[in-house]
Order: C-alpha cells, then sequence, then structure tokens
C-alpha cells in the first residue's frame, strides 16, 4: 500500500504544465552502515497524472494499492541537497501496482471472449432495462 503525500507540477518542453503526485510506501527499517544502528525511512516516487492542481490536492491522503521498488537503471548523477555531494546513481525508485495482470492472460481472456453471442430477446429496445422473464 502506498499513500499520496504530496503533487508537483512540472514543465513538459512545449512549455504546458502537468502534475505528478509523490507517492511513499510503508515504513521500513534500515542498518546504517555508518553507526550500526537502525533507522526508519520509506521509499517515494512520482506519478505523472492528468489532473488538475485542485484535484492534486484533494488526493492527497489517499491510498493505492501496490508499493514503491527500487529498479535499476541508466546512471545519472545526483546531488544530496542537504551536503550539495554529487553522486552516480544506478537505480531509481518507481510505483507498482498491486494488480498488474499479465499478458497471457489478456491473450486468454480475449480468446473465450470472442466466442461470446448476446441474447438479443433480453436486451432492451427502448433505452430501458425491462426484466425478460421466461415462460
Amino acid at each position: 500500500m502506498v499513500r499520496i503525500i504530496n503533487y508537483k507540477a512540472r514543465q513538459k518542453e512545449d512549455g504546458t504544465t502537468f502534475c505528478v503526485l509523490e507517492v511513499q510506501g510503508g515504513i521500513e527499517m534500515v542498518l546504517s552502515q555508518k553507526t550500526n544502528q537502525y533507522y526508519a525511512t520509506a521509499k517515494k516516487t512520482f506519478i505523472s497524472s492528468t489532473f488538475d492542481e485542485e484535484t492534486c490536492k484533494a488526493l492527497i491522503g489517499t491510498e493505492l494499492q501496490g508499493s514503491v521498488q527500487k529498479e535499476e537503471c541508466e546512471p545519472y548523477e545526483y546531488v544530496i541537497t542537504e551536503t550539495g555531494e554529487s553522486i552516480i546513481m544506478q537505480h531509481r525508485f518507481v510505483y507498482i501496482p498491486k494488480s498488474i495482470v499479465p499478458s497471457s492472460s489478456i491473450k486468454a481472456n480475449r480468446a473465450t471472449s470472442d466466442n461470446f453471442e448476446a441474447d438479443l430477446e433480453n436486451l432492451s429496445t427502448n433505452g430501458k432495462y425491462d426484466h425478460v422473464l421466461a415462460d
């Protein structure tokens, strides 16, 4: 489970703006390599959205099914804001929804639904639902 904790307005190359939602996973305990003591932390990432700023504000606190996971990526430079130190990162954090359907099961569902035939006698012809009782 992740929680929307904030949002940010970002600008595309063409000058238009869009909002991203900042999501945070659950608390994790990590052992410090320097002090050998545990500290609490949580993984965070951003999810692009089609929402305006007002909607994003209203969504803060909403929980979503899924998790924030570490993903390897091309190396990039990252500056630690507290110290100004520049480091090379080779991972990023991404949101993974809980219910990702493998493409093989989508294909299987399509194969069975291709054979679907509607029972036209039970469909409405006037735009209203009329329950038809079998005689």
